[in-house]
Order: C-alpha cells, then structure tokens, then sequence
C-alpha cells in the first residue's frame, strides 16, 4: 500500500511533458515575419542547410534590447531528447544586433532583422521541429514562433479530392497522399513510427496530426482517407491594399490624417449565401509595402484600418473577429468586431503596416472554435494550398526526423 501511495504522489506531482504552443506577442510588437526561402511569411518549413529571416516592429521604438534562443521538438511538440550541442552548431541566447529605428514615419517604430545561419548560430544540425523565442533584457519572454526543418529523402505526393460523402461533395476537400521510401529509407512498423502532418494554407492551427497509413505497396504508404482528412473548402480571402497613404484604392473608401493615418474600408458582406467567385488570394498571407519611400522596412507607416461587416445572421453567443496571417491566425480583442447600433453594422479598427494584406471574417464559437466558413461560406471550388510533411523516428531513435514534404493546390481538384 505504501508503494502504492507513492505512486500516485509520483503522478500528481509530476506531471507529462506538455505540447509547447507559441506565445503571442505584446501589443508593441508587430508586423512579424518570419520566412525561409517561401515566397510569402508564415510558418517556415526549410530543407535542412537553408536559411530562415525573422523581422518584426517594435512600436516603443526605444532600440530595445532583444536575445533569441532555439529549441528542437518532438513530433507533438514536446520537448526532445536532443542537447542543444546535437541539434545545433554554434550557440544561441545572443542579441538581436541588427535593428533600424524607423525614418520620417508617424509612428515610431524600431525594426529588428535576424537572419539564420550567423556566426553564432552557424547551422542546424538536424531535421524536426524547432520553436524560436524572442526574449527582452530582463529574460522575459516576448513571443515565440514554430518552424520546421525536413530531410528531402521520402517522396510525398499528395493529391486534392472532393469529398465521397455526398452531404460534402460540395463544401469540403480531401487530401490524398502516400510516403514513398523507395531505397533511401525502409519504414519499420509505420503505423507507430511513421507520422504525418497535413497543413492547409501554412495554418498550423487548422491542420491534421497523425494519419495512419490503410495500406503499403512494397514500401510505399497509402493514406485513402475521406472524412479523416478533409478541410471545409473555405472561400477565397478578401483583402486591402494600403501601400498608398495618399489616396485610396479599389477597395478603400477613404483615407485620413489624424494622429496617424486612419483607412476606412468598404463595407463587406456575408458571402456564404452567393455563389462561388474566383478572387485569386495569396492564401490569407501579407506583403509589407509603401509608395512613400524605397526601404519598406523603415518607411512604410502604421496605419488604423477600420473594418465594417453587415451581418444578420445569428451569433448565438459567439463573436466576430477579423482572420489572417497578419498576426499569425490568433483571434484577440484587437481583432473583435463589435456592434454598432446608431450605424447598425459590426465594426473595429486595427494597426496594420502599409502593404497588402488578406483578411476574412470568422466566428468564435462559444466553445472556442473557429467557424471560418460561417459568413464567407465554403466552397469546394476555392483554391486552398496543402502541405503534407512525414515523420519517422527509426528503431532506438531519440527525435522525430522530418523525412519529406509534398504539397497540391486545391485548383486541380478531382472526383
């Protein structure tokens, strides 16, 4: 009995290794990107040996000092066996030394630039998930950021398909994929060392963890799913484009000069009742860009952008929030649309650096949920991006390798 008690103590008192989720920002920090050779910012996913940039704002714009540290991670997100001397070449927990103060702009800002490797952080040794934290002088964590690297050794395809359940076949699309092998890796026992990971959009918050593979050829897996593997078709995002302080665009309705400058848009309206447009989109993903000066980085301006909805659908205790890449997918009381009665229109306003962004309207469920096709509608025609990453972890091994990537555009949909 009394090595049963203690026992117990044991599991109370010490608790499972806990998923490490990233940490958002302060209100002083913005316009974060952070990106590898991909086109757009968003969660870098980098072949092992390519460099990865992060940049972001510091709206105090007092040349603040910042320090970055670098973790590897398990396939859920729970810390690794691996020192950091096995996962890293060089060292980390160094300053942030390259920064600019921000030039003839309203609103001051400082912005930061790290770029990986350096000559501190010369390489990353090894494939798998990493975590970035940004810390202040006081060793106070500001935010934290996922990436991954991965080993181009497995081929990855992936193919996007309409649902087989007809209830579906309209709003919904499913992602198909095998994990081939070939002579370069033998997968031993896949079903419990092999794990997958779908991304939709680079969205880690929407993706799909851990797919078992229903059959092998040889030494290829095969993942058939329907209903296990497929996303609401969404519709494509809406967006403004701001880079131009000085007049407004197609989709802004006027601009003025207050404290800073404030960019009032059109009005938007619930889309899920009308039919499917294609309105090409960069996937809810943001470029900073200005008009006013030849460094965005330190000339583009900080403007408020006011948002306006008409919406008559019921909430039912819900709320209505503005979604995007912007501020990394994450819903916040500054992306929160409240009603206004006088106007009878649901309204908010947020600090956005020039440039083009993609935006949508999305509900927050009462159970924390997010509704995305709730006023904008899903539609199995929208072109989405999917990313399919394998990892393996062989016999006796002490990390999560990340094997090979594959990904297909929702554009070439078939039955």
């Amino acid at each position: 009995m009394r090595h049963f008690l203690t026992a117990i103590l044991v599991l109370l008192f010490c608790p499972l290794q806990a998923q490490e989720l990233e940490t958002t920002p302060p209100e002083f920090i913005r316009t974060i990107q952070f990106q590898g050779e991909q086109e757009f910012t968003g969660t870098p996913i980098i072949a092992l040996g390519q460099p990865i940039r992060l940049e972001f704002d510091d709206l105090i714009g007092d040349e603040a000092d910042y320090f970055y540290t670098i973790e590897h991670f398990n396939f859920d997100w729970t810390p690794s066996d691996l020192a950091k001397t096995e996962f890293m070449s060089g060292f980390d927990d160094v300053r942030i030394l390259n920064y600019e103060n921000s030039f003839n702009t309203l609103q001051i800002y400082s912005h930061y630039n790290l770029s990986i490797p350096n000559k501190d952080t010369r390489r990353l040794k090894v494939s798998g998930n990493y975590m970035i934290k940004v810390w202040d002088e006081n060793r106070d964590l500001v935010f934290s950021r996922k990436f991954m690297v991965y080993e181009d050794i497995a081929l990855v395809k992936v193919e996007i398909k309409r649902s087989r359940n007809l209830k579906y076949i309209a709003t919904k699309q499913i992602v198909n994929f095998s994990i081939d092998g070939s002579d370069n890796i033998l997968f031993r026992n896949p079903n419990q060392n092999l794990k997958t990971l779908v991304i939709p959009n680079n969205n880690l918050q929407k993706s799909i963890y851990d797919l078992k593979p229903q059959y092998s050829v040889g030494n290829e897996q095969i993942y058939k799913y329907d209903q296990e593997a497929a996303f609401w078709g969404g519709n494509e995002y809406i967006y403004f484009d701001n880079k131009d302080v000085r007049g407004s665009t197609m989709n802004i309705r006027s601009i003025e000069l207050l404290d800073i400058y404030n960019t009032y848009l059109f009005a938007d309206k619930v889309r899920k009742f009308e039919p499917y447009t294609y309105n090409p989109d960069i996937n809810g993903n943001f470029v900073v860009n200005t008009l006013q000066g030849d460094n965005d980085k330190i000339r583009a301006e900080y403007t408020w952008v006011h948002f306006y909805l008409n919406n008559y659908e019921r909430l039912n205790g819900g709320e209505i929030h503005i979604y995007g890449n912007f501020n990394n997918y994450s819903l916040d009381e500054s992306t929160k649309l409240t009603y206004n009665s006088k106007k009878d229109i649901y309204e908010t306003k947020r600090l956005f650096k020039q440039g083009f962004y993609n935006y949508k309207y999305v509900l927050l469920e009462k159970d924390g949920t997010i509704n995305e096709g709730y006023f904008s509608g899903n539609f199995d025609e929208t072109e989405n991006q999917y990313t399919v990453l394998a990892y393996y972890k062989e016999l006796g091994g002490r990390y999560d390798r990340i094997v090979g990537i594959g990904s297909a555009s929702s554009r070439n949909i078939t039955n």
